[in-house]
């Protein structure tokens, strides 16, 4: 399982860098892979309201937002991490959120789900120098509205008043216990997910759908990876399209090698579909072959009755 980490203070290594790595650290030990993400590093231009991701379902501004979108699908759990400022995040984390549009367009215009939606975690941390009882309540809603946009259900925060000093959060009585405690409590479920690994020859097709229907059916109690054998540099138009009738949203995916995916889970059950003797080997590993012909280059039909055959499978893989 995967947990993201947002990173949205200006301050190197202060308050909320240090709330964030408590929480991250826990999760590791837990038995996660995480990432954290210094926003304020990044090259993310504000939103200019241009209007194309509503129209295109993609943001056309070309900068450091365009490789954090496949990592806010990707993650299991997204942690938001901002001291107040005027009662709302750092500047740094509002333009995120604010490019962020491109996935609400996705969801509520082009009517697209992403197969992880309804199991994604989204949490909250939050500090602020001041004691006002009003204090959080402008961030925990900016909140609670950007993970619906990236597709993650809000499961609470976790704020701190009256901590401004260099490393004052170090002081609290509670924050770093309550951090790590709450990452263990969040990262629990998604470890006793059954992990199956579905490979494919370019890993942009057949083996794509799969991952996406055990997402979509059964990710509260499947982790799934995909790859392929000789992966290819971008997913199949034709499929990502077949999905779509679907109601799927295939956006963001890139092929991945085996040793990639490999490194990222070590399945329960490996399920390989037409690679033939490239497929790989895990000793000690089940594994399952789907015979389902390669759908790449041929018409839309063949891709639709591909999907379905899958999408049959991937259901009956759940039931049993």
């Amino acid at each position: 399982m995967f947990v993201l980490g947002l990173q949205g203070s200006p301050r190197i290594k202060g308050n909320s860098s240090i709330l964030l790595s408590a929480f991250l650290n826990e999760a590791e030990i837990a038995g996660a892979h995480t990432h954290c993400l210094n926003v304020a590093g990044k090259d993310i231009s504000p939103c200019i309201e241009c209007g194309v991701c509503e129209k295109e379902g993609f943001c056309s501004i070309d900068d450091g937002m365009q490789q954090i979108y496949p990592l806010l699908r990707q993650a299991d759990i997204i942690v938001m991490a901002s001291p107040v400022f005027f009662y709302g995040p750092t500047a740094q984390m509002k333009a995120l959120i604010d490019r962020s549009q491109a996935l609400w367009a996705r969801k509520y215009v082009h009517r697209l789900t992403d197969p992880c939606r309804k199991w994604r975690r989204g949490f909250l941390l939050s500090l602020g120098a001041t004691k006002g009882k009003n204090l959080f309540e402008g961030i925990s809603l900016t909140a609670r509205y950007f993970f619906d946009a990236v597709g993650a259900n809000f499961d609470g925060s976790l704020t701190y008043k009256q901590i401004e000093g260099a490393r004052d959060i170090k002081k609290h009585s509670t924050a770093l216990t309550d951090a790590k405690e709450k990452a263990r409590n969040l990262v629990a479920p998604f470890l006793s997910r059954k992990k199956i690994l579905f490979v494919c020859t370019e890993n942009a097709c057949r083996s794509q759908m799969a991952s996406a229907f055990a997402q979509y059916h059964a990710g509260d109690r499947i982790e799934v990876e995909s790859a392929g054998s000789a992966p290819a540099q971008e997913i199949n138009p034709v499929m990502e399209e077949v999905m779509r009738e679907k109601g799927i949203d295939m956006a963001f995916r890139k092929p991945k090698s085996i040793e990639e995916a490999s490194s990222l889970i070590k399945p329960d059950l490996t399920i390989s579909m037409g690679c033939e003797k490239s497929c790989p080997f895990f000793p000690g590993i089940p594994d399952e072959e789907w015979d389902l012909p390669d759908p790449s280059g041929k018409p839309i039909a063949f891709m639709r009755q591909i999907r379905d055959d899958i999408e049959e499978r991937v259901h009956n893989l759940i039931k049993h």
